[in-house]
């Protein structure tokens, strides 16, 4: 039960369920967004399973098409760890938080990595909320360059690509 918890939204329930779906994924050797999916059309079908939050689908997917990237990015800031020894629901959490910090432009990144914190809270070992938020604290730094890397990366043209960031990060504004 969970009597002294923040109030939790919507968007913390739709990252709880990615969490969830990554994790298993991982756990079954399955792909994550084939595995949303058809949860997602399950639910459609079967009042007895619990929807599939449409950020739940944004999350696993974004999470999905940039795996490497964000493993790399994780990877370069574990001190003392690798990203293999990480208990799997913390690889989860850590990808869905830099991948907020990456691309999700609606998400403050306080918001991205209280989340994290959050979940870790939740879902993992004692030590795990400090050391999500130790490694988030130091991915934070480095998001907006990473976020402008990985925008012209992305179109592996050209070194001249500034206008992919528009599509990936479906920043309109």
């Amino acid at each position: 039960m969970s009597g002294t918890q923040k109030k939790l939204g919507a968007r913390h329930k739709a990252r709880k369920r990615a969490v969830d779906f990554l994790f298993e994924a991982e756990a079954r050797d399955l792909d994550p967004v084939n595995l949303t999916s058809e949860r997602a059309e399950l639910a459609g079908k079967d009042d007895t399973v619990a929807p599939v939050p449409s950020y739940t689908i944004t999350v696993v997917t974004g999470v999905a098409e940039n795996l490497d990237r964000l493993d790399q990015v994780i990877a370069s800031h574990l001190q003392d760890w690798t990203l293999e020894r990480l208990p799997a629901v913390d690889r989860a959490i850590l990808r869905i938080a830099v991948w907020e910090l990456f691309h999700a432009v609606a998400v403050p990144p306080v918001v991205a990595v209280d989340e994290a914190v959050e979940l870790a809270k939740q879902l993992s070992t004692d030590d795990s909320p400090g050391f999500v938020n130790g490694v988030l604290g130091q991915v934070v730094l480095v998001a907006p360059q990473v976020r402008s890397a990985a925008a012209a990366t992305s179109s592996r043209s050209s070194e001249a690509a500034p206008d992919v960031s528009s599509e990936d990060s479906e920043s309109a504004e």
